[in-house]
Protein backbone atom coordinates (compact mmCIF):
# COMPACT_ATOMS: atom_id res chain seq x y z
CA UNK A 1 0.00 0.00 0.00
CA UNK A 2 1.24 3.26 -0.61
CA UNK A 3 0.60 6.14 1.46
CA UNK A 4 0.78 9.47 0.59
CA UNK A 5 3.22 11.83 2.63
CA UNK A 6 0.14 14.32 3.01
CA UNK A 7 -1.57 11.14 4.90
CA UNK A 8 1.23 10.22 6.52
CA UNK A 9 1.73 13.81 8.20
CA UNK A 10 -1.77 13.73 9.58
CA UNK A 11 -1.23 10.06 10.78
CA UNK A 12 2.05 11.28 12.73
CA UNK A 13 -0.32 14.13 14.44
CA UNK A 14 -3.00 12.72 15.23
CA UNK A 15 -1.83 8.98 16.46
CA UNK A 16 -3.35 6.44 18.74
CA UNK A 17 -2.05 7.05 22.31
CA UNK A 18 1.76 7.05 23.28
CA UNK A 19 2.17 4.76 25.65
CA UNK A 20 5.31 4.94 27.55
CA UNK A 21 5.57 1.28 29.68
CA UNK A 22 6.93 -1.69 28.19
CA UNK A 23 9.45 -4.20 30.00
CA UNK A 24 12.08 -6.29 28.49
CA UNK A 25 9.73 -8.55 26.84
CA UNK A 26 8.35 -6.41 24.81
CA UNK A 27 11.06 -4.77 23.59
CA UNK A 28 11.52 -4.93 19.85
CA UNK A 29 14.99 -2.64 19.20
CA UNK A 30 16.87 -3.13 22.38
CA UNK A 31 18.83 -6.40 23.66
CA UNK A 32 19.30 -6.82 27.14
CA UNK A 33 21.90 -8.94 28.75
CA UNK A 34 24.05 -9.18 32.18
CA UNK A 35 26.78 -11.04 33.12
CA UNK A 36 27.97 -10.96 36.37
CA UNK A 37 28.59 -7.13 36.83
CA UNK A 38 28.57 -6.35 33.75
CA UNK A 39 25.27 -5.38 31.46
CA UNK A 40 24.94 -5.08 27.52
CA UNK A 41 22.42 -3.21 25.82
CA UNK A 42 22.44 -4.16 22.49
CA UNK A 43 20.88 -2.15 19.92
CA UNK A 44 19.27 -3.69 16.72
CA UNK A 45 15.98 -1.47 15.59
CA UNK A 46 13.46 -3.69 13.82
CA UNK A 47 13.27 -1.02 10.63
CA UNK A 48 9.40 -1.65 10.33
CA UNK A 49 8.37 -1.23 13.76
CA UNK A 50 8.44 2.42 14.23
CA UNK A 51 5.62 4.06 16.82
CA UNK A 52 4.11 5.21 13.83
CA UNK A 53 3.45 3.98 10.81
CA UNK A 54 4.75 5.54 7.56
CA UNK A 55 8.68 5.40 7.72
CA UNK A 56 11.29 2.42 7.79
CA UNK A 57 14.10 2.77 10.61
CA UNK A 58 16.98 2.15 8.24
CA UNK A 59 20.42 1.94 9.40
CA UNK A 60 19.70 1.28 13.42
CA UNK A 61 17.63 5.28 12.89
CA UNK A 62 15.53 5.44 15.94
CA UNK A 63 12.22 7.19 16.72
CA UNK A 64 10.04 7.49 20.39
CA UNK A 65 9.40 3.78 20.81
CA UNK A 66 13.07 2.96 20.46
CA UNK A 67 13.85 5.37 23.17
CA UNK A 68 10.99 4.45 25.32
CA UNK A 69 12.83 0.94 25.89
CA UNK A 70 15.78 2.43 26.38
CA UNK A 71 14.40 4.54 29.12
CA UNK A 72 12.79 1.74 30.38
CA UNK A 73 16.21 -0.40 30.39
CA UNK A 74 18.12 1.96 32.18
CA UNK A 75 15.86 1.89 34.59
CA UNK A 76 15.38 -1.54 34.95
CA UNK A 77 19.41 -1.93 35.41
CA UNK A 78 19.26 0.72 38.40
CA UNK A 79 16.53 -1.36 40.20
CA UNK A 80 16.37 -4.48 39.05
CA UNK A 81 20.59 -5.06 38.99
CA UNK A 82 21.96 -3.84 41.90
CA UNK A 83 24.97 -5.80 41.39
CA UNK A 84 25.39 -4.26 37.55
CA UNK A 85 28.32 -1.79 38.17
CA UNK A 86 28.77 -0.94 34.89
CA UNK A 87 26.57 -1.01 31.54
CA UNK A 88 27.96 -1.71 27.61
CA UNK A 89 25.67 -0.07 25.04
CA UNK A 90 26.48 -0.92 21.76
CA UNK A 91 24.89 -2.82 18.09
CA UNK A 92 24.43 -5.99 16.99
CA UNK A 93 24.58 -4.24 13.14
CA UNK A 94 27.72 -4.92 11.32
CA UNK A 95 29.62 -1.65 10.91
CA UNK A 96 26.70 0.73 11.82
CA UNK A 97 26.22 1.82 15.77
CA UNK A 98 23.42 4.26 15.17
CA UNK A 99 22.23 7.01 12.27
CA UNK A 100 20.64 9.17 14.58
CA UNK A 101 17.06 9.74 14.65
CA UNK A 102 15.27 8.96 11.90
CA UNK A 103 15.07 11.46 9.33
CA UNK A 104 11.41 10.60 7.98
CA UNK A 105 9.85 10.47 10.88
CA UNK A 106 10.92 13.94 12.10
CA UNK A 107 10.01 14.93 8.12
CA UNK A 108 6.70 13.82 8.52
CA UNK A 109 6.28 14.65 12.19
CA UNK A 110 4.22 17.30 13.79
CA UNK A 111 6.23 20.14 15.42
CA UNK A 112 5.23 19.62 18.74
CA UNK A 113 6.15 15.88 18.09
CA UNK A 114 9.53 16.37 17.20
CA UNK A 115 10.14 18.90 20.11
CA UNK A 116 8.62 16.44 22.55
CA UNK A 117 10.18 13.59 21.15
CA UNK A 118 13.86 15.44 21.73
CA UNK A 119 12.94 16.66 25.20
CA UNK A 120 12.47 12.80 26.30
CA UNK A 121 15.53 11.39 24.37
CA UNK A 122 17.24 14.00 25.87
CA UNK A 123 15.87 12.92 29.26
CA UNK A 124 16.76 9.32 28.60
CA UNK A 125 20.45 10.57 28.20
CA UNK A 126 20.42 12.68 31.32
CA UNK A 127 19.39 9.58 33.26
CA UNK A 128 22.55 7.47 32.00
CA UNK A 129 24.94 9.92 32.80
CA UNK A 130 22.73 10.39 36.39
CA UNK A 131 23.46 6.80 37.04
CA UNK A 132 26.92 7.01 36.08
CA UNK A 133 27.35 10.05 38.21
CA UNK A 134 25.22 9.04 41.74
CA UNK A 135 24.71 5.29 40.97
CA UNK A 136 27.61 4.24 40.69
CA UNK A 137 26.77 2.24 37.53
CA UNK A 138 28.36 3.10 35.07
CA UNK A 139 28.42 3.72 31.12
CA UNK A 140 30.41 2.85 28.62
CA UNK A 141 29.58 3.19 24.62
CA UNK A 142 31.23 0.54 22.43
CA UNK A 143 31.13 2.31 18.60
CA UNK A 144 31.41 -0.37 16.34
CA UNK A 145 30.49 1.34 13.31
CA UNK A 146 29.42 4.40 12.08
CA UNK A 147 27.70 6.91 15.15
CA UNK A 148 25.75 9.89 13.21
CA UNK A 149 23.83 12.75 15.05
CA UNK A 150 22.13 11.37 17.25
CA UNK A 151 23.86 8.19 17.17
CA UNK A 152 26.52 10.17 18.47
CA UNK A 153 24.76 12.11 20.81
CA UNK A 154 24.04 8.85 22.37
CA UNK A 155 27.07 8.07 22.87
CA UNK A 156 28.32 11.44 24.35
CA UNK A 157 25.71 10.05 27.43
CA UNK A 158 28.19 7.47 28.36
CA UNK A 159 31.08 8.19 30.28
CA UNK A 160 33.42 6.50 28.22
CA UNK A 161 33.65 5.86 24.36
CA UNK A 162 35.46 3.01 22.54
CA UNK A 163 35.50 3.46 18.27
CA UNK A 164 36.16 0.30 16.54
CA UNK A 165 39.16 1.40 14.31
CA UNK A 166 38.64 0.51 10.72
CA UNK A 167 39.28 3.20 8.94
CA UNK A 168 35.52 3.82 7.85
CA UNK A 169 33.74 4.22 11.14
CA UNK A 170 33.44 7.61 12.13
CA UNK A 171 31.12 9.74 14.54
CA UNK A 172 29.29 12.85 13.46
CA UNK A 173 27.05 15.49 13.98
CA UNK A 174 25.93 16.33 10.66
CA UNK A 175 22.60 17.76 11.39
CA UNK A 176 23.95 21.50 10.46
CA UNK A 177 24.98 21.32 6.76
CA UNK A 178 22.48 18.18 6.30
CA UNK A 179 19.02 18.97 7.64
CA UNK A 180 19.67 22.93 8.52
CA UNK A 181 18.94 22.11 12.11
CA UNK A 182 21.04 21.15 15.11
CA UNK A 183 21.62 18.20 17.15
CA UNK A 184 18.13 17.41 19.15
CA UNK A 185 19.62 15.93 22.41
CA UNK A 186 22.59 18.28 23.66
CA UNK A 187 25.10 17.38 21.36
CA UNK A 188 26.29 20.94 20.91
CA UNK A 189 26.96 21.12 24.61
CA UNK A 190 27.75 18.16 25.37
CA UNK A 191 31.07 18.43 23.10
CA UNK A 192 32.19 21.87 24.36
CA UNK A 193 31.45 21.72 27.94
CA UNK A 194 31.31 18.12 29.16
CA UNK A 195 34.36 16.52 26.46
CA UNK A 196 35.64 19.40 26.25
CA UNK A 197 36.51 19.47 22.68
CA UNK A 198 38.40 23.24 21.84
CA UNK A 199 35.48 25.14 20.41
CA UNK A 200 37.26 26.23 17.13
CA UNK A 201 37.47 22.26 16.47
CA UNK A 202 34.12 21.74 17.29
CA UNK A 203 33.04 23.96 14.42
CA UNK A 204 34.65 21.89 12.32
CA UNK A 205 33.51 19.01 13.47
CA UNK A 206 29.68 20.43 13.42
CA UNK A 207 30.17 21.00 9.68
CA UNK A 208 31.76 18.27 8.62
CA UNK A 209 28.97 15.98 6.89
CA UNK A 210 31.06 12.49 7.32
CA UNK A 211 32.27 13.27 10.06
CA UNK A 212 35.77 12.50 12.31
CA UNK A 213 37.03 8.92 12.43
CA UNK A 214 40.41 7.31 13.99
CA UNK A 215 43.39 8.85 15.82
CA UNK A 216 41.73 12.63 15.24
CA UNK A 217 38.75 11.66 16.93
CA UNK A 218 40.48 10.53 19.92
CA UNK A 219 43.12 13.51 19.93
CA UNK A 220 40.36 16.29 19.62
CA UNK A 221 38.39 14.45 22.70
CA UNK A 222 35.71 12.86 20.77
CA UNK A 223 36.11 9.63 21.56
CA UNK A 224 38.34 8.08 24.19
CA UNK A 225 39.95 5.06 22.31
CA UNK A 226 40.11 3.47 19.24
CA UNK A 227 40.58 -0.46 19.43
CA UNK A 228 40.87 -2.63 16.37
CA UNK A 229 38.04 -4.76 14.87
CA UNK A 230 39.94 -7.96 16.17
CA UNK A 231 39.84 -7.21 19.83
CA UNK A 232 36.67 -5.61 19.73
CA UNK A 233 34.44 -7.21 22.13
CA UNK A 234 37.41 -8.54 23.95
CA UNK A 235 38.69 -4.85 25.22
CA UNK A 236 35.04 -3.45 26.05
CA UNK A 237 34.58 -6.27 28.27
CA UNK A 238 37.80 -5.64 29.94
CA UNK A 239 37.13 -2.32 30.30
CA UNK A 240 33.67 -2.69 31.54
CA UNK A 241 35.23 -5.19 34.19
CA UNK A 242 37.94 -2.69 35.31
CA UNK A 243 34.85 -0.05 35.88
CA UNK A 244 32.27 -2.63 37.88
CA UNK A 245 35.07 -3.40 39.77
CA UNK A 246 35.61 0.35 40.93
CA UNK A 247 31.70 0.73 42.07
CA UNK A 248 30.06 0.79 45.42
CA UNK A 249 26.83 -0.94 44.05
CA UNK A 250 26.34 -4.21 46.28
CA UNK A 251 27.63 -7.46 44.25
CA UNK A 252 25.28 -9.76 46.55
CA UNK A 253 21.96 -7.44 46.59
CA UNK A 254 18.71 -8.57 45.29
CA UNK A 255 17.13 -6.23 43.11
CA UNK A 256 13.31 -4.78 42.96
CA UNK A 257 11.08 -6.10 40.32
CA UNK A 258 9.63 -3.27 38.29
CA UNK A 259 6.10 -3.87 38.26
CA UNK A 260 3.74 -2.70 35.62
CA UNK A 261 2.76 0.71 36.28
CA UNK A 262 -1.35 0.61 36.89
CA UNK A 263 -2.94 3.09 35.18
CA UNK A 264 -6.86 3.73 34.20
CA UNK A 265 -8.33 6.34 31.75
CA UNK A 266 -11.96 6.62 31.60
CA UNK A 267 -12.71 9.55 29.07
CA UNK A 268 -11.03 12.42 30.79
CA UNK A 269 -9.74 11.27 34.31
CA UNK A 270 -6.60 9.22 34.40
CA UNK A 271 -6.38 7.52 37.57
CA UNK A 272 -3.18 5.87 39.26
CA UNK A 273 -2.60 4.40 42.74
CA UNK A 274 -0.95 7.91 44.60
CA UNK A 275 -2.35 10.09 42.16
CA UNK A 276 -5.35 11.11 39.83
CA UNK A 277 -5.70 13.67 36.89
CA UNK A 278 -9.35 15.27 35.82
CA UNK A 279 -9.20 17.30 32.25
CA UNK A 280 -11.06 20.50 31.51
CA UNK A 281 -11.20 20.78 27.93
CA UNK A 282 -12.97 24.20 28.03
CA UNK A 283 -10.13 25.60 29.89
CA UNK A 284 -7.27 23.32 28.95
CA UNK A 285 -6.86 22.45 32.75
CA UNK A 286 -5.78 19.49 34.59
CA UNK A 287 -6.83 19.51 38.17
CA UNK A 288 -4.19 16.81 39.22
CA UNK A 289 -4.81 15.39 42.99
CA UNK A 290 -1.95 13.48 45.13
CA UNK A 291 -3.47 10.85 47.71
CA UNK A 292 -0.96 10.41 50.68
CA UNK A 293 -0.41 6.55 52.02
CA UNK A 294 -3.06 5.32 54.25
CA UNK A 295 -0.41 4.08 56.14
CA UNK A 296 2.82 5.12 57.50
CA UNK A 297 5.47 3.44 54.49
CA UNK A 298 7.81 1.10 56.26
CA UNK A 299 10.63 2.93 58.18
CA UNK A 300 13.82 0.06 58.28
CA UNK A 301 15.18 -0.91 54.97
CA UNK A 302 13.88 -4.48 55.38
CA UNK A 303 10.53 -3.53 55.51
CA UNK A 304 11.38 -1.16 52.51
CA UNK A 305 12.54 -4.22 50.54
CA UNK A 306 9.10 -5.87 51.43
CA UNK A 307 7.33 -3.16 50.34
CA UNK A 308 9.03 -2.46 46.87
CA UNK A 309 7.19 -1.15 43.90
CA UNK A 310 4.29 -0.63 46.82
CA UNK A 311 6.36 1.38 49.04
CA UNK A 312 5.16 4.80 48.76
CA UNK A 313 7.79 7.09 47.93
CA UNK A 314 9.24 4.69 44.83
CA UNK A 315 5.23 4.78 43.87
CA UNK A 316 4.26 7.94 43.90
CA UNK A 317 7.42 8.54 41.96
CA UNK A 318 6.52 6.25 38.92
CA UNK A 319 2.75 7.43 39.04
CA UNK A 320 4.06 10.74 38.78
CA UNK A 321 6.81 9.87 35.91
CA UNK A 322 4.30 7.99 33.84
CA UNK A 323 1.41 10.93 34.36
CA UNK A 324 3.66 13.59 32.96
CA UNK A 325 4.71 12.04 30.02
CA UNK A 326 1.41 10.63 29.34
CA UNK A 327 0.01 14.73 29.43
CA UNK A 328 2.90 15.65 27.39
CA UNK A 329 2.27 13.34 24.58
CA UNK A 330 -0.85 12.78 24.62
CA UNK A 331 -2.54 15.90 26.01
CA UNK A 332 -0.73 18.70 24.26
CA UNK A 333 -3.53 21.17 24.65
CA UNK A 334 -3.76 20.42 28.46
CA UNK A 335 -1.60 23.62 28.95
CA UNK A 336 -2.34 24.32 32.73
CA UNK A 337 -2.20 21.77 35.30
CA UNK A 338 -2.98 22.77 38.94
CA UNK A 339 -1.95 20.33 41.82
CA UNK A 340 -3.59 19.55 44.95
CA UNK A 341 -3.33 17.03 47.49
CA UNK A 342 -5.73 14.70 50.19
CA UNK A 343 -4.37 12.54 52.97
CA UNK A 344 -2.65 12.40 56.13
CA UNK A 345 0.85 14.64 56.19
CA UNK A 346 1.98 12.63 58.88
CA UNK A 347 2.42 9.35 56.52
CA UNK A 348 4.06 11.47 53.93
CA UNK A 349 6.47 12.58 56.23
CA UNK A 350 7.15 8.92 57.23
CA UNK A 351 7.98 8.44 53.94
CA UNK A 352 10.83 11.44 53.50
CA UNK A 353 12.04 9.98 57.23
CA UNK A 354 12.55 6.82 55.69
CA UNK A 355 14.47 7.91 52.54
CA UNK A 356 16.60 10.73 54.87
CA UNK A 357 17.62 7.42 57.46
CA UNK A 358 18.20 4.96 55.14
CA UNK A 359 19.93 6.86 52.25
CA UNK A 360 23.01 5.06 51.82
CA UNK A 361 21.44 1.94 50.84
CA UNK A 362 21.84 1.43 47.24
CA UNK A 363 17.49 1.13 47.08
CA UNK A 364 16.27 4.09 48.87
CA UNK A 365 19.31 6.17 47.28
CA UNK A 366 17.42 5.00 43.44
CA UNK A 367 14.35 6.07 44.98
CA UNK A 368 15.17 9.41 46.13
CA UNK A 369 17.01 10.11 42.76
CA UNK A 370 13.70 8.56 40.78
CA UNK A 371 12.14 11.30 42.90
CA UNK A 372 14.76 13.91 41.70
CA UNK A 373 14.47 12.83 38.14
CA UNK A 374 10.68 13.03 37.79
CA UNK A 375 10.62 16.26 39.69
CA UNK A 376 12.99 17.72 37.22
CA UNK A 377 10.91 16.22 34.43
CA UNK A 378 7.84 18.34 35.58
CA UNK A 379 9.97 21.68 35.89
CA UNK A 380 11.03 21.14 31.66
CA UNK A 381 7.10 20.38 30.80
CA UNK A 382 5.84 23.15 28.64
CA UNK A 383 2.80 23.48 31.33
CA UNK A 384 1.61 25.99 33.24
CA UNK A 385 1.78 24.66 37.31
CA UNK A 386 -0.66 26.35 39.93
CA UNK A 387 -0.54 24.37 43.27
CA UNK A 388 -3.63 24.83 45.84
CA UNK A 389 -2.90 24.40 49.21
CA UNK A 390 -6.33 23.74 50.85
CA UNK A 391 -7.91 22.64 54.02
CA UNK A 392 -6.81 18.77 54.44
CA UNK A 393 -3.91 19.02 52.01
CA UNK A 394 -0.90 17.20 52.40
CA UNK A 395 2.22 19.39 50.83
CA UNK A 396 4.65 17.92 53.28
CA UNK A 397 8.51 17.36 52.34
CA UNK A 398 8.43 15.65 49.12
CA UNK A 399 4.85 16.55 48.22
CA UNK A 400 5.82 20.64 49.50
CA UNK A 401 8.18 20.05 46.12
CA UNK A 402 5.21 20.52 43.88
CA UNK A 403 4.04 24.14 46.00
CA UNK A 404 7.69 25.31 45.41
CA UNK A 405 7.97 24.03 41.62
CA UNK A 406 4.84 26.19 40.60
CA UNK A 407 4.57 29.32 38.25
CA UNK A 408 2.22 30.47 41.35
CA UNK A 409 0.53 28.84 44.42
CA UNK A 410 -2.11 29.81 46.02
CA UNK A 411 -3.08 29.18 49.80
CA UNK A 412 -6.15 29.19 51.64
CA UNK A 413 -6.12 31.44 54.92
CA UNK A 414 -8.65 30.07 57.31
CA UNK A 415 -10.73 27.51 56.84
CA UNK A 416 -13.77 26.88 54.01
CA UNK A 417 -17.36 28.39 55.87
CA UNK A 418 -19.35 25.59 57.18
CA UNK A 419 -16.68 22.72 56.76
CA UNK A 420 -14.89 21.20 59.91
CA UNK A 421 -11.76 20.51 57.98
CA UNK A 422 -8.61 22.28 60.00
CA UNK A 423 -7.16 25.11 58.22
CA UNK A 424 -4.24 24.48 55.46
CA UNK A 425 -0.74 23.84 56.61
CA UNK A 426 2.91 23.15 54.80
CA UNK A 427 6.00 21.26 56.55
CA UNK A 428 9.47 20.97 55.30
CA UNK A 429 11.14 18.11 55.89
CA UNK A 430 14.79 17.57 54.96
CA UNK A 431 13.50 16.34 51.20
CA UNK A 432 13.23 19.87 50.72
CA UNK A 433 16.99 20.99 51.61
CA UNK A 434 19.07 18.88 48.86
CA UNK A 435 18.04 15.71 47.86
CA UNK A 436 16.07 16.92 44.90
CA UNK A 437 17.90 19.48 43.49
CA UNK A 438 16.80 21.17 40.30
CA UNK A 439 18.24 21.01 36.81
CA UNK A 440 20.70 23.90 37.31
CA UNK A 441 22.14 22.28 41.04
CA UNK A 442 20.33 23.90 43.34
CA UNK A 443 17.55 22.54 45.75
CA UNK A 444 14.03 24.60 44.45
CA UNK A 445 14.06 26.56 48.30
CA UNK A 446 17.44 27.31 46.97
CA UNK A 447 16.64 28.69 43.58
CA UNK A 448 13.69 30.31 45.63
CA UNK A 449 15.45 32.29 47.66
CA UNK A 450 18.58 32.85 45.44
CA UNK A 451 22.02 34.65 47.62
CA UNK A 452 19.63 35.00 50.35
CA UNK A 453 20.59 32.50 52.90
CA UNK A 454 19.05 34.46 55.65
CA UNK A 455 15.37 33.03 54.58
CA UNK A 456 17.03 29.94 53.81
CA UNK A 457 17.47 29.78 56.96
CA UNK A 458 15.02 30.47 58.39
CA UNK A 459 12.52 27.72 56.60
CA UNK A 460 15.19 25.31 57.45
CA UNK A 461 14.14 26.17 60.86
CA UNK A 462 10.90 25.68 60.76
CA UNK A 463 11.59 22.50 59.50
CA UNK A 464 9.12 19.64 60.85
CA UNK A 465 6.42 21.86 61.72
CA UNK A 466 3.42 22.46 60.72
CA UNK A 467 3.08 26.43 58.86
CA UNK A 468 -0.31 28.10 58.34
CA UNK A 469 -1.30 30.54 55.77
CA UNK A 470 0.12 33.82 57.19
CA UNK A 471 3.63 32.20 58.52
CA UNK A 472 4.15 30.31 55.04
CA UNK A 473 3.44 33.43 53.47
CA UNK A 474 6.12 35.48 55.39
CA UNK A 475 9.01 32.64 54.52
CA UNK A 476 7.71 33.44 51.29
CA UNK A 477 6.96 29.84 50.44
CA UNK A 478 3.25 30.51 48.26
CA UNK A 479 2.19 33.30 46.39
CA UNK A 480 -0.87 34.33 47.67
CA UNK A 481 -2.86 33.16 50.42
CA UNK A 482 -6.82 34.81 49.78
CA UNK A 483 -9.71 33.96 51.93
CA UNK A 484 -12.73 31.89 52.01
CA UNK A 485 -14.38 34.95 50.87
CA UNK A 486 -11.84 35.41 47.37
CA UNK A 487 -10.72 32.18 47.46
CA UNK A 488 -12.91 30.78 44.16
CA UNK A 489 -12.79 33.78 42.77
CA UNK A 490 -9.07 34.46 42.78
CA UNK A 491 -8.24 30.61 42.02
CA UNK A 492 -10.89 30.84 39.04
CA UNK A 493 -9.68 34.18 37.20
CA UNK A 494 -5.99 32.99 37.72
CA UNK A 495 -6.57 30.01 35.82
CA UNK A 496 -9.31 31.62 32.96
CA UNK A 497 -6.48 33.87 32.93
CA UNK A 498 -4.19 31.69 32.30
CA UNK A 499 -6.31 29.98 29.21
CA UNK A 500 -6.62 33.27 27.87
CA UNK A 501 -2.50 33.59 26.96
CA UNK A 502 -0.84 32.30 24.55
CA UNK A 503 0.93 29.05 25.12
CA UNK A 504 4.16 29.81 22.57
CA UNK A 505 4.73 32.66 25.07
CA UNK A 506 3.68 30.85 28.49
CA UNK A 507 6.77 28.37 27.30
CA UNK A 508 8.98 30.50 26.52
CA UNK A 509 8.40 33.09 29.88
CA UNK A 510 8.27 30.35 32.55
CA UNK A 511 11.24 28.01 30.64
CA UNK A 512 13.00 32.14 31.33
CA UNK A 513 11.61 32.26 34.70
CA UNK A 514 12.27 28.92 36.44
CA UNK A 515 15.76 28.17 35.87
CA UNK A 516 17.11 31.22 38.10
CA UNK A 517 20.91 30.54 39.43
CA UNK A 518 23.90 28.73 38.01
CA UNK A 519 23.85 27.63 34.47
CA UNK A 520 24.94 24.02 34.17
CA UNK A 521 24.58 21.39 31.02
CA UNK A 522 21.58 20.29 31.60
CA UNK A 523 19.61 23.93 32.08
CA UNK A 524 21.87 24.92 29.00
CA UNK A 525 20.81 21.71 27.07
CA UNK A 526 17.09 22.55 27.60
CA UNK A 527 17.25 26.39 27.52
CA UNK A 528 18.42 26.03 23.85
CA UNK A 529 15.91 23.19 22.98
CA UNK A 530 12.77 25.53 24.21
CA UNK A 531 14.35 28.07 22.49
CA UNK A 532 16.34 27.36 19.47
CA UNK A 533 14.93 24.06 18.10
CA UNK A 534 11.05 25.35 18.83
CA UNK A 535 12.39 28.21 16.32
CA UNK A 536 14.83 26.23 14.07
CA UNK A 537 12.49 23.70 13.63
CA UNK A 538 9.67 26.40 12.10
CA UNK A 539 12.13 27.62 9.35
CA UNK A 540 11.63 27.24 6.02
CA UNK A 541 14.89 26.18 5.45
CA UNK A 542 14.53 23.25 7.36
CA UNK A 543 10.89 22.55 7.11
CA UNK A 544 9.77 24.50 4.06
CA UNK A 545 8.68 23.04 0.67
CA UNK A 546 12.59 23.67 -0.36
CA UNK A 547 14.11 22.74 3.29
CA UNK A 548 16.60 20.52 3.96
CA UNK A 549 14.50 18.66 6.35
CA UNK A 550 11.66 17.84 3.39
CA UNK A 551 14.43 16.99 1.01
CA UNK A 552 16.85 14.91 2.51
CA UNK A 553 16.92 12.22 0.41
CA UNK A 554 15.36 13.10 -2.39
CA UNK A 555 18.77 14.18 -4.10
CA UNK A 556 17.20 17.54 -4.79
CA UNK A 557 19.53 20.68 -3.23
CA UNK A 558 17.61 22.34 -0.25
CA UNK A 559 16.87 26.39 -1.55
CA UNK A 560 17.75 28.56 1.78
CA UNK A 561 17.17 31.94 2.43
CA UNK A 562 20.01 33.10 3.28
CA UNK A 563 19.24 36.16 5.52
CA UNK A 564 19.99 35.80 9.05
CA UNK A 565 17.67 36.61 11.54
Amino acid sequence: MVISQSYTVRILQEAEMIDFNTSPNQYRHWKLEKKGSVAFLRLEVDADKGIHPGYTLKLNSYDLGVDIELHDAVQRLRFEHPEVGCVVLTSDRERVFCSGANISMLGLSSHGHKVNFCKFTNETRNGIEDASDNSDQRYICLVNGTAAGGGYELALAAEHIMLIDDGASAVSLPEVPLLAVLPGTGGLTRVVDKRHVRRDRADIFCTLTEGIRGKRAVEWKLVDELVPRSKLMDTAITRATEFAAQSSRPSDAQGIKMTPIARKIEGDTVTYKTLSGSIDRSLHTAEITVTAPEEPPAQDIDGIIAEGCDFWPLAFARDFDDFILHMRANETEISTWVFKTVGKADNVEAGDTALLDNSNHWFVREITLYLKRTLKRLDVSSRSIVTLVEPGSCFVGTLLELVLAADRSYMLEGVFEGSNVPEATVRPTGMNFGPLPMCNGLSRLETRYLDDATQLDDVRAEAGKDLGAELADELGLVTFIPDDIDWEDEVRIAIEERASYSPDALTGMEASLRFAGPETLETKIFGRLSAWQNWIFQRPNAVGEEGALQLFGTGKQANYDRKRV
